[in-house]
């Protein structure tokens, strides 16, 4: 705490609820381990209790507290469950509600993530990422770093589709086309890929300009194509629940009879609107977790569930790797962002993995098909 700093009347009062919570999470205030929190501003502890986990991301971002190792805080706090026993803000609870009743991510309310997150800037992903660029979870089978967990994933994502020369393959969110180039490259695959990122679209045209590759700039929605093969990695998340049946309806309108689709998707555990405040407000706007009961109740009507793989933990790994590699790079791109943005990075990295650490979100692969006679063996 700074000297001379004017501490509030009830300062004492909202410390004492403070710390009794945290202690039942084996964390400390001002404590010598390095998930202990370690507080700058004595206005912390009323401006968390009374406004929850979007206070707590935002007096992160302003320097009111520390902590060396954030991921271990959340992982921490997520399996005591303080979430739950800190009253929600207001704000938060219409946000929530609203989930449920308003079209957050239309076509319009799309292009928001889009500009708000994937155009930050293609300097910072190009340090922060794997040479594959992406922006999702890789697979640490056999892997003990980031850019062979992500060509991994790669393989992986091509091997259960059954890719092969000369198949036509539709990426949904398509990223910078590192996948796209991967599975031309690899497998000669003729890919169309799509993003809302004109960033996003810039690179991935560079990056597969040798390729039989095309790189679209438009919403999912507006795809009227067939393709023997069809996936979508890390973009479901920003579907929503209001378009998760226009959604698989847009993928049976755009898949041959025999094909095979392929979702990669962040996933919560229940089935409710996950949306999580600090998140929606300063990384991933109007972004909502799927259940798989969300999913298997909005696929239904059209495919059959030939293989769910959960590898959730791998994401901890991958969050990590990029944590490590962002504050690694931080030198070369200082000047074109601020100290507080360094912060809610570093948050939104660290509080992630912490989630995927206490098994609080998982991820999943699932593949789809119409009902291939004899089944479908997919590798792991």
């Amino acid at each position: 705490m700074k000297k001379n700093m004017i501490v509030p009347k009830d300062y004492n009062e909202w410390q004492r609820i403070c710390r009794e919570l945290l202690d039942d999470a084996g964390i400390e205030i001002d404590g010598g381990e390095k998930h202990d929190i370690h507080v700058k501003n004595p206005k912390f502890y009323k401006r968390v209790l009374k406004r929850g986990s979007l206070a707590l991301g935002e007096s992160y971002m302003d320097g009111w507290w520390d902590c060396a190792r954030l991921d271990v805080f959340f992982t921490k706090i997520i399996n005591a469950d303080l979430q739950s026993r800190v009253p929600d803000n207001l704000k938060d609870i219409i946000r929530v509600a609203g989930a449920r009743f308003i079209n957050f991510q239309s076509k319009k309310g799309a292009l928001k993530v889009g500009k708000e997150h994937y155009d930050l800037g293609n300097d910072l992903f190009c340090l922060m990422l794997d040479p594959w660029m992406q922006y999702s979870c890789g697979y640490w089978k056999n892997a003990d770093n980031l850019y062979q967990a992500q060509q991994n994933k790669l393989k992986l994502i091509c091997e259960k589709l059954k890719l092969e020369k000369g198949m036509s393959l539709l990426d949904i969110g398509c990223g910078w086309g590192g996948l796209a180039a991967y599975a031309a490259e690899h497998y000669g695959a003729k890919v169309t890929g799509i993003t809302i990122s004109a960033e996003q679209q810039k690179m991935a045209e560079v990056r597969c300009a040798s390729f039989d590759v095309e790189i679209l700039l438009q919403d999912y929605r507006e795809l009227d194509r067939k393709f023997d093969r069809i996936v979508s990695v890390g973009m479901f998340e920003h579907v929503g629940p209001k378009n998760y049946a226009t959604y698989f309806e847009v993928v049976d309108k755009n898949l041959k009879p025999e094909g095979i689709f392929l979702l990669h998707t962040i996933g919560a555990n229940k089935t409710e609107v996950n949306v999580d405040p600090w998140i929606n407000k300063y990384i991933f706007p109007n972004g909502c977790l799927p259940s798989l009961a969300h999913i298997a109740s909005a696929s239904e009507r059209y495919f059959v569930i030939e293989d769910v793989h959960n590898f959730g933990p791998d994401y901890d790994k991958t969050l990590m790797a990029w944590n490590e590699r962002f504050l690694a790079s931080w030198k070369h791109i200082e000047g074109n962002y601020s100290e507080r943005f360094k912060r809610m990075f570093t948050y939104y990295l660290n509080s992630c993995a912490g989630a995927f650490r206490s098994r609080d979100i998982q991820l999943w692969q699932v593949v789809f098909t119409r009902g291939l006679e004899g089944g479908l063996i997919v590798p792991r």
